[in-house]
């Protein structure tokens, strides 16, 4: 999933000619604190309604506020993983698009991102999930996915979190089965130090639906 893909459509840039007050009004209207600045195709940056609240004249023209835009965008062909660490880079609520000409592709918004993310993450997949601890050196991928087929199961998603000044990672797995029973027995076999799971099917996903859909909603506020 590339960001050109991860474009909505709800979103119409403002022009340099538009108003301060064109501008918060329009951000009320799509329930976002920035929206993005485009000159005939060009992108200029992102002005936020805080900026734009600040002012004492909300009827000049935001092509004169250049000096308050943001500057972040990703290009339309960088993968998912850099969207989402520019979006946690910047304190923005959507993120424009841009060609490597530097023109305005389109805009992504957090509800759409959260979405496409939980679909790659099989979030919504029925399966137990099993946390691991594991030192940097001894990370394989390919020992744990040995061990997870070794008992007719498979890795649904995979991601790793780091922490700083520490040798230790955690290794979160989604597989595709409710029963880990047997899975578990061969982490510890193998001398895994295993931090948490979750195997209910019930108690797991519908807690994790309830999560995920009280994050969407959030987002939509």
């Amino acid at each position: 999933m590339i960001a050109k893909h991860l474009i909505t459509d709800s979103v119409i840039p403002l022009k340099p000619t538009d108003t301060g007050m064109f501008a918060i009004a329009r951000m009320d209207e799509c329930h976002l604190a920035h929206l993005p600045v485009v000159d005939d195709q060009n992108f200029l940056g992102l002005i936020s309604d805080k900026e734009l609240l600040a002012l004492n004249d909300h009827e000049n023209e935001i092509g004169s506020l250049k000096r308050l835009f943001d500057q972040a965008n990703v290009e339309e062909n960088q993968h998912i993983y850099e969207v989402i660490k520019a979006f946690a880079a910047s304190d923005v609520t959507l993120m424009p698009v841009v060609n490597l000409k530097n023109q305005y592709i389109g805009a992504i918004i957090l509800p759409t991102l959260v979405k496409y993310f939980s679909e790659m993450t099989a979030i919504r997949n029925p399966g137990g999930v099993i946390v691991l601890e594991i030192n940097n050196k001894d990370y394989s991928i390919v020992e744990i996915a040995q061990i997870v087929e070794s008992n007719d199961a498979k890795i649904l998603s995979l991601y790793i979190t780091s922490f700083p000044d520490s040798t230790k990672l955690e290794v979160t797995i989604k597989l595709n089965r409710i029963d880990i029973g047997t899975v578990l027995q061969t982490f510890y076999r193998y001398n895994y130090v295993v931090k948490a799971t979750w195997s209910q099917e019930n108690a797991y996903s519908e807690g994790l639906q309830d999560r995920f859909d009280a994050l969407m909603n959030y987002l939509s506020i």
